[in-house]
Formats: structure tokens, C-alpha cells, sequence
């Protein structure tokens, strides 16, 4: 499964995703600033008049949140992220992780996004340019976040593959576990797409018992029963902050219910 971030952007994913990846970004700030790392930071900033209107994917994401009626609390925090990089209106462009989290960070926070892809590096530069606090580096993410983590304390780390290699679930949960092992205070963050449950099953298997207490935020648009479509995600945080359940369940409630299809239904649960 191809996840590029282009095609994809202002999809229903994104929304749960981001919606959440703020709202730890906030709550991990209240005990000092925050360094965030990203492991598939993208280009950071998405016109939806390319990508975006072949897949059609933004029509039924962030076009219909920006105009739902009786959004929740964090919903509506995204939306005005939306609307702000869009001041003439409509959803043209669409803010990915790096300028949302980078925005977000107080003072003294800092983001790093690592980016492998050359041409989609110097994108992410740019999207960034101006923003003193973020810096976009060229490198295999995976790698480059372990060592980077462990020279500081309480990190959020955010680690969102495209899923365009068969190793990209097994890779997901050995990075995580290796940046806990070198920072236990971190807070790791994988968003990964849910089509089928054995092969999300094991990918939960592998975390459970190496990591720490993790909470899972699943959207299901609909029942897990065809394997070739993205029929939701989860974002899979491990450390979580408190309150990570409330949020979660509000974020993937409002993404199952507005957007989801019958028999789509949300799931927050831990071990």
C-alpha cells in the first residue's frame, strides 16, 4: 500500500492524525518546551488542486469538516489551522505535521522533520522557511530519530511512513521501542492505516510488552473486510500524556461518525 502524502492529504486519516498530534503537542508543553521529531515529514504543505483533486480524498475529508456543523473542541482547533493557511477561503492547501506541530511549539520548542526523498526535503525546506524553530533535514528517519532522541529528555516523536515497503510496519515498532529504550520519558506517536486486522494485529504484538503504556485511537470507516482498501487508521501512542483516552475518543468519534460509512465506529483502547 502507497500512502504518498500528497494523494492522500486532507484525507479522513489526516484529520485524526493531526487533530491528535496537536493536542499532544500542546499537553506535552505544560512541563517546559518540547522537541518533536518526525520521521516522514513530507512536504509539510499541500495544494489540493493537484494530488488532492485526482484522489478526490480532501472532498470527503477536510472539505467536509471545514463546513460540518456542531464540531468538537479539538476538530474545531485543526479547522482554524485549515482556515489560516487558507485566509481567501475554500481548502486549497492543507497544513501537514511539520507546520501544524511547528506553529503549535512555544517558545523554546523545536521540530525537526527528516525527509529521505531529496525533492520532497527541498519542499518541506521551503514550507518552513521563516520558522526559526523547525528544520528539515535530508535522511532516513527511521535511523536518523533513535540517535537524535536520545540527546534530549521527553521528546514527542512522531513516526508516520508511507507505507510503500513491506518492512514499514516491522520498522515502525523497532524505532519506537529503541527510542524508548534510550529516553523511557519520550512519547512516541505511529499513525498507521487499518485494512485488514491480522496485519494490524501484528504490529500491535510487536510493541506489547517492549515500549510502555500505549493507547490506540482507531477510525473505522468501515468494516475491516477488504484487505486492498485503507478502510481506517489508528494512531498508536505509546507513553501517552494524561487525558490521551478523553481526546482520543472525541477526535476518532467525530472522524467515525461525520465521515464514516455503515458499520464505521470508533475504538480507543490500551494496554
Amino acid at each position: 500500500m502507497n500512502y504518498r502524502h500528497s494523494f492522500h492529504a486532507g484525507n479522513f486519516a489526516d484529520l485524526l492524525k493531526h487533530a491528535l498530534v496537536l493536542w499532544l503537542v500542546k499537553g506535552r508543553q505544560e512541563t517546559g518546551p518540547l522537541t518533536v521529531f518526525d520521521t516522514h515529514a513530507g512536504a509539510g504543505l499541500y495544494d489540493l488542486s493537484g494530488d488532492g483533486t485526482r484522489s478526490k480524498e480532501a472532498e470527503a475529508g477536510v472539505a467536509r469538516l471545514m463546513t460540518a456543523n456542531g464540531r468538537t473542541p479539538l476538530m474545531d482547533a485543526l479547522a482554524a489551522e485549515v482556515a489560516a493557511i487558507n485566509p481567501d477561503g475554500g481548502v486549497r492547501y492543507y497544513p501537514g505535521s511539520p507546520l501544524l506541530i511547528a506553529d503549535a511549539l512555544k517558545d523554546g520548542g523545536r521540530y525537526v522533520g527528516f525527509e529521505l526523498n531529496p525533492p520532497v526535503r527541498a519542499m518541506l525546506a521551503e514550507a518552513l522557511a521563516g520558522r526559526t524553530n523547525a528544520q528539515a533535514r535530508e535522511g532516513d528517519g527511521y535511523a536518523e530519530v533513535v540517535a537524535e532522541a536520545a540527546k534530549v529528555r521527553g521528546s514527542l516523536v512522531l513516526i508516520d511512513p508511507p507505507f510503500e515497503k513491506p518492512d514499514d510496519y516491522v520498522r515502525s515498532a523497532e524505532t519506537a521501542i529503541a527510542v524508548l529504550k534510550r529516553d523511557p520519558t519520550a512519547t512516541v506517536a505511529i499513525w498507521t492505516p487499518l485494512k485488514d486486522l491480522e496485519t494490524f494485529d501484528g504490529f500491535i504484538r510487536r510493541l506489547q510488552g517492549k515500549a510502555g503504556p500505549t493507547l490506540v485511537a482507531e477510525a473505522r470507516l468501515r468494516p475491516l473486510t477488504n484487505p486492498m482498501k485503507m478502510n481506517g487508521c489508528a494512531l498508536v501512542v505509546v507513553n501517552p500524556p494524561e487525558g490521551a483516552e478523553v481526546a482520543a475518543n472525541e477526535v476518532c468519534g467525530w472522524v467515525a461518525g461525520a465521515l464514516g460509512e455503515a458499520g464505521g465506529r470508533a475504538e480507543v483502547w490500551t494496554f
